[in-house]
C-alpha cells in the first residue's frame, strides 16, 4: 500500500473514529459491537481506497459504510423492528433505511447529532461499572482511535494483556446493559467527573510517565488534549470541563522546555520560559476565562488551572505569585482534600513564606504516613532541607526519592541533585 494513502487513512480514522463508533452504537445499542462494525469500515477503506483513491469525503464514506453494516447486522438477526421500538424509533436509523446514502450530504445541521453521539460514547467508556484501568483503555480505544498495540505501549503492558482488558470492558458494558445515553441531570456531575478523571490521568501519564525510560510521552499528551478539547466543546456549560482543558493546555505549553539538549529533565523553576508554547498558553487562558464567565463555584480542575495560569503569567520564575498559588492550594485542599495537594501546598508555602514554613508542612505529612512510598515527598523535603543548608539530610532524602521512582530519567535527576549537595 502507498505510504501516503496509509497515513491519510490513519489520520482520517484518528479524527473520525469516535463519531463513527458513537453513531453506530446509537443504532445497535452495544458499544463493543459498534466498535467492531466501525473497524470493519476501516478494513474496507484499507481495501478500496488504495485502488479507487481517497474519496472526497473520507469521514462520510467511513460513516456510511459502518452504519450500513450495522443495519445489515440488525436485518440479518431479524431484530430491526424490535431494536427500533426499543430505542424509541430512532430517527437517524429510520432515515438511514429510507435514504441509504444520507451521510454523503451531511451538513452543519447534523453536527449536533454526531457530537451528542461522541458525548454519549465518552460517558459509556467511563461508566462507573468499569474499573479505572478499563476506563482509560476503552477511552483511548474508542475515543482516541489508538490501536491496542499503541495503548499497550503507552501503559507498558503486553499487547495481549491490554487486548484482554479492552474485551472484558466491552463485555462488562454489554452484560450490565449500560444504556447508550447521556446520564440524567441528577447523575451528570458525578458521571462527568469520571470522564474528566480518565482524560486527565491519560494526560498525566504522558506529561510525567510513571515508569520506563522516557520522562514524557507526547503522544498520550496529544490524545488527552484532543479528548479534552472535544469534551470542552460538547459540554461548554460545564466549568470543570473547561477547567480541565485549560489546565492541560497550560501544562502542555511547557513540554519543550522540560528537557534539555541531552534529553534530561528540567524542573519548572529552571526552565527557559521563552520555549513555552505561546499558542497553548493563550488557549489555556481563554478556556479559563470562558469558565469564569459561567459564574459557578470553582472545582478542582478550575483551581488547578488557576495555579497553572499563575506560572504561565510569570515571564520569569522570579515573577511567580507564590502567595496566590499557596492560597489557591489552600482552597483546593478544601474542595478536594488530599495529601498530594497538601504536599504541593507545602512547596508553595515554602516559596511564599520560606523553606522552614514549607518543611514544617512536609514533615507533618511524613509523620502522617499517608504518602509513604510516594517519591515526591522525600524529594520535596530534600529541596527544602537544601535551601536551609542541611545538605547531608537533603542528600539522603534525594537518594531515598530516587530509590522510589520507576522512571529512569527521574531517577537520574534525583541522583544528580543528591550528588550536588555539599556540606
Amino acid at each position: 500500500m502507498d505510504a501516503q494513502v496509509e497515513r491519510s487513512i490513519a489520520a482520517v480514522w484518528r479524527i473520525e473514529s469516535a463519531k463513527i463508533v458513537g453513531s453506530v452504537a446509537r443504532i445497535v445499542r452495544d458499544v463493543g459491537l459498534a466498535e467492531e462494525l466501525a473497524q470493519d469500515a476501516l478494513v474496507a477503506a484499507l481495501e478500496h481506497w488504495p485502488l479507487e483513491g481517497i474519496p472526497d469525503k473520507p469521514g462520510a464514506w467511513l460513516m456510511t459504510t459502518a452504519r450500513h453494516a450495522a443495519l445489515d447486522r440488525l436485518r440479518r438477526d431479524r431484530l430491526l423492528r424490535q431494536k427500533l421500538e426499543q430505542i424509541g424509533l430512532d430517527l437517524e436509523a429510520q432515515e438511514a433505511l429510507v435514504v441509504p446514502d444520507f451521510v454523503d450530504s451531511l451538513d452543519a445541521a447534523r453536527n449536533d447529532v454526531f457530537q451528542d453521539d461522541v458525548l454519549r460514547l465518552m460517558f459509556s467508556a467511563c461508566h462507573p461499572v468499569l474499573s479505572l484501568d478499563a476506563r482509560l483503555a476503552l477511552t483511548l480505544k474508542l475515543l482516541g482511535g489508538l490501536s491496542t498495540a499503541e495503548i499497550a505501549r503507552a501503559f507498558l503492558v503486553p499487547e495481549a494483556t491490554m487486548a484482554q482488558r479492552i474485551v472484558r470492558a466491552k463485555r462488562l458494558l454489554a452484560e450490565a446493559r449500560v444504556p447508550f445515553e447521556l446520564p440524567p441531570p441528577a447523575e451528570l456531575g458525578e458521571r462527568l467527573g469520571a470522564v474528566l478523571e480518565a482524560v486527565y490521568l491519560i494526560f498525566n501519564e504522558g506529561y510525567a510517565a510513571t515508569a520506563g525510560e522516557d520522562w514524557m510521552r507526547p503522544a498520550l499528551v496529544d490524545e488527552a488534549l484532543r479528548l479534552g478539547r472535544m469534551l470542552a466543546e460538547l459540554a461548554a456549560q460545564e466549568p470543570e470541563a473547561l477547567g480541565l482543558v485549560a489546565l492541560m493546555e497550560l501544562q502542555a505549553s511547557r513540554m519543550q522546555a522540560r528537557l534539555d539538549g541531552e534529553g534530561r529533565p528540567v524542573l519548572l523553576l529552571e526552565q527557559d520560559r521563552s520555549r513555552w508554547d505561546g499558542v497553548l498558553v493563550r488557549r489555556g487562558l481563554a478556556a479559563l476565562a470562558r469558565a469564569a464567565q459561567l459564574g459557578q463555584p470553582r472545582g478542582p480542575y478550575l483551581l488547578q488551572a488557576e495555579i497553572a495560569a499563575c506560572h504561565a503569567r510569570a515571564h520569569v520564575a522570579q515573577e511567580t505569585d507564590w502567595q496566590a498559588i499557596a492560597a489557591l492550594y489552600g482552597e483546593l485542599a478544601q474542595v478536594q482534600p488530599s495529601p498530594v495537594i497538601e504536599l504541593n501546598r507545602a512547596v508553595a508555602v515554602g516559596m511564599a513564606k520560606g523553606p522552614e514554613a514549607g518543611l514544617a508542612l512536609a514533615d507533618l505529612l511524613a509523620a502522617g504516613g499517608k504518602l509513604d512510598g510516594y517519591h515526591w515527598l522525600p524529594s520535596v523535603r530534600a529541596d527544602l532541607l537544601a535551601k536551609l543548608g542541611r545538605f547531608d539530610e537533603a542528600r539522603l532524602e534525594f537518594e531515598r526519592a530516587a530509590g522510589m521512582t520507576a522512571n529512569a530519567r527521574e531517577r537520574e535527576l534525583l541522583l544528580a541533585r543528591a550528588r550536588a549537595q555539599r556540606s
